[in-house]
């Protein structure tokens, strides 16, 4: 049965969860764990993106077939199961090139699509701003491009910074004729997108050399997806961000005040969060959002500490943080979700990041321990500098001591003299009473 996507308005009982059959291979990995546990996050992906897994298969494979990635033999063999299971869609754990997946629609006579365009249409359905929603729109772009062989597209239901959104269901185009037409309306749309993305992207730009003027030391809660890190940024600044217990539920970053116990004010940004194998185009297009992370003096990586696979969701975390430049900021570990992980899988995680955090973001528990350490780390990365400050200033020796850690202060010839760590940009506002910076 052919479906149709329904517009942010409208109810249709009949296709709001969709049946999914789910398929890996596991190619790219020697690890049968892994694999199966790739296409259990597959699953909920696929819960988060509006469908029901109805069955997970997993077939072991040492290179894609280039025709039907799985072989003829196993897709004519899923095609009878996908059938027997009335499924409505066909989700691939892995990327699918442009004619594998034309070939799959074929025999299953449903749409078929893989892990990219799935982790796109969660994007789509999640983004709130008017930069997440050009950002989603142009990653779904560029992985549509390739594709309008044969398939067309109807951009005519897309409307400006909101054409990202929608179902798992593809639009199925007029056909071959409209071919070229589809694809000067996608490469003409994509500049535009990309325009507006490069203005968004100035201002966003703006507002971090300002934040960076204030003086203020800025952190950034990076980690696998559905970790805990809205949780935590509610609990240590009562933000009242979106919290649901969902893949991807944070997309557009927040940044809010966060007071340290020693007095000192710091920014904290909430990030999107990450997942095994995240695509690449997603990671492009969402660059001048992730410039927070980058940014940042220092990451908090918040890794759900119940999760029996918490080192892979590490190490995937690592590999994104590599990608977009970020693998030089100073990180701390923070073991999430002591409430609910057992202490084994804890002492486990210690034993192999004995400097990590262990909290509770829902509880509270950890939560003070972990703020006494982000001041010590603040505070051990900031610059040592020496000050002469003149008696009658003694407005800068105030601010000095509010905004930093000052080491030594003895009284001098012409006024106090003060040795300090403060942010960079501290240093520069009280530039003019600097004796000598010190690393």
């Amino acid at each position: 049965m052919s479906r149709r996507r329904l517009t942010a308005t409208e109810i249709d009982l009949d296709v709001l969860r969709q049946r999914a059959l789910l398929v890996g291979t596991g190619i790219g990995t020697r690890d049968a764990e892994a694999a199966q546990a790739s296409l259990d996050e597959l699953a909920l992906l696929v819960d988060t993106a509006g469908a029901d897994p109805v069955e997970l298969v997993l077939q072991r494979r040492d290179a894609p077939d280039p025709a039907t990635y799985i072989g003829s033999g196993k897709a004519k063999e899923l095609q009878e199961l996908a059938d027997t299971l009335d499924v409505d869609l066909v989700v691939f754990d892995d990327e699918l090139t442009p004619a594998q997946q034309r070939n799959l629609e074929k025999l299953f006579k449903v749409d078929v699509v893989d892990r990219v365009a799935l982790i796109l249409d969660i994007f789509a359905q999640h983004a709130r701003s008017q930069e997440g929603m050009v950002q989603v729109e142009l990653a779904q772009l560029r992985y549509r491009l390739p594709r309008l062989r044969g398939r067309g597209l109807q951009l005519s239901q897309q409307g400006a910074g909101g054409g990202a959104r929608g179902g798992l269901v593809g639009n199925r185009g007029p056909g071959e004729t409209q071919l070229e037409v589809d694809r000067r309306r996608i490469q003409t749309r994509i500049a535009r997108l990309e325009r507006a993305l490069d203005r968004l992207a100035k201002n966003r730009d703006t507002q971090r050399k300002s934040r960076r003027r204030s003086a203020r030391s800025t952190i950034a809660l990076v980690g696998y997806t559905n970790a805990g890190k809205s949780t935590l940024l509610n609990r240590v600044t009562d933000a009242d961000v979106l919290v649901e217990d969902r893949l991807f539920s944070t997309l557009d970053p927040t940044t809010r005040q966060l007071r340290l116990p020693g007095g000192e004010t710091i920014l904290a940004s909430d990030t999107v969060g990450f997942v095994q194998r995240l695509p690449h185009r997603l990671v492009e297009s969402f660059q001048s959002t992730l410039e927070e992370v980058v940014d940042a003096d220092l990451l908090v990586h918040v890794v759900d500490a119940s999760f029996p696979e918490a080192e892979d969701q590490i190490d995937a975390v690592h590999k994104v943080l590599r990608e977009i430049g970020a693998d030089h900021v100073p990180e701390l570990l923070v073991l999430n979700k002591a409430d609910i992980a057992s202490s084994g899988e804890v002492k486990l995680l210690l034993a192999v990041h004995p400097q990590a955090v262990v909290v509770s973001a829902v509880t509270g528990e950890g939560v003070s321990v972990l703020l006494d350490t982000l001041a010590a780390r603040l505070r051990a990365l900031a610059p040592i500098v020496e000050f002469l400050v003149p008696y009658e200033r003694g407005d800068v020796v105030a601010a000095l001591h509010r905004e930093g850690e000052v080491l030594v202060e003895v009284h001098a010839e012409g006024g106090s003299r003060l040795r300090a760590r403060l942010p960079a940009a501290a240093v520069t506002r009280f530039r003019e009473f600097a004796v000598n910076p010190r690393a």
